[in-house]
C-alpha cells in the first residue's frame, strides 16, 4: 500500500476570493515538498486536497450587513467538504470568525482556525507585538474579527481612520485586477510605511498575493498567514504533530 492511502485529506473552502484558495493551495503543496524532504517524488506524495469555491462568501467584505446569507452559504459549504476530508480550513481571514458555530455543527471533519495557528507562530516565535492588516470586519477588532484573541497573547496595531479605509479598497482591488495589477504594490508599500510593529501579519488572504519585497517591505517582518495555514494543513496531512516545525516555516515570513 503507497503511503499517500495513510494520509489525512485535506479541505479548502474559497470563493472569498477564489485566488486566495488557489495561493493556500499551492503553498499546502509546496509545504508538502518541504516536509517530505527527498520522500517526496512526485503525484503519490501530494496531499489529496478538495477545493470548494463559491462566489456567494465574498459578501464577508461587509459581514455585519451579510451575517445570514454568508453563514447559510458557508454552512452548506462545510457540510458538503466535511464529508470528503479530515481537516478543512477557509481560504479566507474574515469568514474564520464563524469557528465557534462551525465547531457546534460536530462535522466529522476539523476546523483548523486561522487565529489558532497564528497564535502557535507569534508565541513559538517569541513575538510580542504585530500589525494586523485584514479587511474592515478583522481589523475593526469587534464582534466579527476572528482575530480578538490575539490580544490576550500579544499587542496588536491596527489601521486607524483613512487608513482602514485605504485597506479595505485595495482588497476589493486584489479581488477585481488581481495582486499582480501594478498600481497595488506601491499603495501596500505605503501602508506598510505607516506601521510602527516590527511585525506585520497579512491578516486577509488576498494582501499576500501582491508581490512585495526588498525595500517594499519598509523593514518589517511580513507574515503571511496563508502560509502558515499551509504549513499546519501539510503537517497535518502526513500525520506530523500539529505544532511540529511552526516555528520555521519557509515562505511564512519575509523581510
Amino acid at each position: 500500500m503507497h503511503p499517500a492511502s495513510r494520509r489525512k485529506r485535506i479541505g479548502i473552502i474559497t470563493g472569498s476570493g477564489p485566488e486566495a484558495g488557489i495561493d493556500m493551495w499551492s503553498k499546502l503543496l509546496q509545504a508538502s515538498r518541504e516536509l517530505q524532504g527527498a520522500a517526496f517524488r512526485g503525484d503519490l506524495d501530494a496531499p489529496a486536497v478538495t477545493v470548494h469555491s463559491e462566489p456567494a462568501l465574498g459578501l464577508s467584505m461587509e459581514l455585519d450587513r451579510n451575517d445570514e446569507p454568508v453563514w447559510k452559504c458557508l454552512r452548506e459549504t462545510a457540510i458538503a467538504i466535511a464529508a470528503r476530508v479530515d481537516y478543512y480550513a477557509i481560504a479566507c481571514n474574515t469568514l474564520n470568525v464563524y469557528q465557534p458555530r462551525l465547531d457546534a455543527l460536530g462535522l466529522p471533519a476539523k476546523f483548523v482556525s486561522f487565529a489558532d495557528v497564528v497564535v502557535d507562530y507569534l508565541r513559538q516565535n517569541g513575538i510580542a507585538r504585530v500589525a494586523l492588516l485584514g479587511a474592515r470586519p478583522v481589523v475593526e477588532f469587534g464582534e466579527w474579527s476572528h482575530y480578538r484573541k490575539l490580544a490576550e497573547h500579544v499587542e496588536v496595531e491596527l489601521p486607524q481612520g483613512r487608513s482602514a479605509e485605504r485597506l479595505h479598497q485595495l482588497i476589493y482591488d486584489v479581488k477585481t485586477h488581481g495582486g499582480v495589477a501594478p498600481q497595488l504594490r506601491p499603495q501596500f508599500h505605503a501602508l506598510l510605511s505607516e506601521l510602527q510593529a516590527p511585525a506585520v501579519l497579512l491578516a486577509c488572504t488576498e494582501l499576500p498575493l501582491i508581490p512585495v519585497g526588498g525595500s517594499d517591505t519598509a523593514g518589517k517582518q511580513i507574515i503571511d498567514v496563508t502560509a502558515l495555514v499551509a504549513r499546519r494543513l501539510a503537517q497535518l496531512a502526513n500525520g506530523t504533530d500539529d505544532t511540529d516545525g511552526i516555528g520555521n516555516i519557509g515562505g511564512a515570513a519575509r523581510a
